[in-house]
């Protein structure tokens, strides 16, 4: 259970958007402070995220034997909706064209807040940045329909919130041991991150939802 939630959350952690924020700030003045509130940030918005889900899925009672159906057709339907979801940023994409051929658009707020580096404007955008993603809820439907005691659900559960944080503090923690270097390789990666930041998204939620949709339809032919 928990390797297949951690696996999950691994994919749910491809977010080139939270590694270019966590670039900037630690770029910013105050980069230490200001990464650690937006590291906070993303984690009470994933801890809560968590704690719900996985409360509200054991409370129907999905994790019973009785259950198995149901379980397995809510991680059918995440599948597909993660490859639907794949192919509309696909589709987009390609209306696009190529990087940098899109025109310019006034910057939003998030945009903004993450220019303006401040404490109290990290905190937010860890936040919003980690608002309910599909792979991320998949990974925690995997521990809440899992027929496990209290402890491994908890374990379970922080271990798959550190991994879909993970651009967050391991940047950091880089940071701790060589700013220097890690602020070059940071900006270095940035340039690539987005010209393929979209590509690297796309795969991970494909590779997610066909291993939800291949997972989701064994259990349900198994069961008849």
């Amino acid at each position: 259970m928990i390797a297949e939630a951690a696996g999950l959350a691994l994919l749910a952690a491809v977010s080139p958007p939270a590694l270019l924020v966590a670039a900037v700030y630690l770029g910013s003045a105050r980069p230490r402070q200001t990464t650690l509130f937006y590291l906070a940030g993303a984690l009470l918005m994933s801890t809560i995220i968590a704690v719900a889900v996985v409360a509200v899925l054991r409370s129907l009672g999905l994790s019973h034997p009785e259950q198995h159906t149901p379980r397995y057709g809510l991680r059918l339907g995440l599948g597909v909706l993660l490859l639907a979801v794949g192919a509309v940023l696909a589709a987009r994409r390609r209306r696009r064209g190529p990087p940098g051929a899109e025109t310019k658009k006034p910057p939003g707020m998030m945009s903004r807040m993450v220019a303006s580096p401040s404490p109290r404007n990290a905190f937010v955008v860890g936040m919003l940045l980690f608002a309910p993603a599909v792979t991320f809820l998949a990974a925690l439907q995997v521990i809440a329909t899992a027929r496990v005691g209290i402890g491994p659900t908890i374990a379970a559960v922080v271990i798959t919130v550190l991994i879909y944080v993970a651009l967050i503090w391991l940047p950091l923690l880089f940071f701790l041991i060589a700013p220097g270097l890690t602020e070059q390789r940071l900006k270095a990666f940035n340039s690539w991150l987005r010209a393929h930041g979209s590509e690297l998204l796309i795969g991970a939620m494909g590779v997610a939802g066909a291993i939800l949709i291949i997972n989701g339809s064994y259990g349900l032919i198994a069961r008849t």
